[in-house]
């Protein structure tokens, strides 16, 4: 009997053909069609019975989830608020941080310091177009600052003047536009687009100019001679001896300064860097040299 149930299983599997994705079905009644329910679509959600759940349900809108009225007019006015999209913005750098980056020779002290070192660094950077405008020096760590630096910054408190006027230092704080500022942050991305060095723009309106023209916030644009007495009374107020410049070893250094036109210490405005040949391209075109010497 087995042998007879064998050879009619083979002989159907010589007549069968070859199994393939072409010819594999699902047993009879293995699948049940889906009944088509009552609703105008179709299935459980639109129902009477059923409101508020499923694809009926009610979400508020972002924002409104106190009420028909958004939840910012529901509240009091805050004064403090207007005009936040178009302040400007210094992310800080403290004494502390300054001197741990000179202490590990991230920065040469023998050599000015400005937003390129800072940003060369690795450490720090800048978003331009997230408003941030430069650097802010913070007095964090003004106790055990003890680097004696030329440093250039955008913004700075009074007792983080006087640490660095204290060891002999000069502080410089300076406005930069947004153009400057990208070339300042990444001066090789900038150069490989070939083009001229911009010249640094002037504050653009009256309440920069004043805080740059002040010898108190050692701007840039103010008379050196007030800024040689403001150091005094500085000196005075903290009660520290105010080391003669004149008698500095690193006078030199001390007291090298940037144009108000000049991004880069050593380059001027209108030249072209190629890191390729290792050359400098300057202008010959008197109209340009007026231009950027102007």
């Amino acid at each position: 009997m087995s042998k007879n149930v064998t050879e009619y299983a083979l002989s159907m599997l010589r007549n069968l053909p070859r199994v393939c994705l072409a010819n594999l079905r699902d047993n009879p009644g293995a699948l049940k069609k889906r009944k088509r329910g009552r609703g105008q679509h179709g299935g459980d959600k639109h129902g009477a019975g059923n409101k508020g759940s499923g694809q009926r349900q009610n979400y508020m809108r972002l924002g409104y989830e106190t009420g028909n009225n958004p939840f910012y007019l529901r509240f009091p006015l805050e004064p403090y608020y207007k005009g936040h999209h178009v302040r400007r913005e210094y992310p800080p750098i403290s004494l502390l941080k300054l001197q741990m980056l000179i202490d590990t020779n991230r920065l040469d002290a023998s050599k000015p310091i400005d937003t390129t070192s800072l940003c060369n660094t690795g450490l720090m950077t800048l978003f331009p177009d997230q408003r941030q405008c430069g650097f802010q020096l913070t007095d964090e760590g003004a106790d055990i600052f003890k680097a004696k630096i030329n440093i250039e910054v955008q913004w700075a408190s009074e007792p983080a003047i006087a640490a660095i006027e204290r060891n002999g230092g000069v502080i410089t704080t300076a406005y930069y536009d947004q153009h400057s500022l990208y070339a300042a942050i990444n001066p090789c991305k900038f150069f490989k687009k070939g083009i001229p060095i911009p010249r640094r723009m002037l504050p653009h309106n009256d309440e920069l100019a004043v805080q740059y023209s002040e010898a108190v916030n050692r701007g840039y644009l103010a008379d050196p001679e007030k800024v040689s007495w403001e150091r005094f009374v500085l000196a005075q107020k903290y009660g520290y001896s105010l080391p003669r410049l004149e008698d500095d070893p690193d006078f030199e250094m001390l007291t090298q300064r940037k144009d108000p036109r000049q991004i880069f210490y050593g380059l001027e405005p209108g030249w072209i860097v190629n890191l390729v040949d290792q050359i400098i391209l300057k202008p010959k075109n008197p109209e340009l040299e007026d231009y950027y010497k102007s």
